[in-house]
């Protein structure tokens, strides 16, 4: 097993809403989409680059303005 998972074909078509492999890289470079090429010639989304783990801690709001 290799040391990330990636999304399916049918997962990747359901992100970018083309079946189209140019149009679906073309959405993935446009919306800032970590992928890589794979040897089919298909576009290789990670898991990791579309799911979020939630954190631990909720960030807290800090003003900005000068008293």
């Amino acid at each position: 097993m290799s040391d990330f998972d990636c999304l399916s074909v049918r997962e990747v078509r359901k992100l970018t809403g083309t079946p189209i492999k140019a149009r679906q890289f073309k959405f993935l470079r446009l919306n800032g989409i970590q992928h890589f090429k794979g040897l089919d010639g298909r576009p290789r989304v990670p898991r990791s680059a579309v799911e979020t783990k939630p954190s631990d801690t909720a960030p807290t709001w800090v003003p900005n303005k000068a008293a």
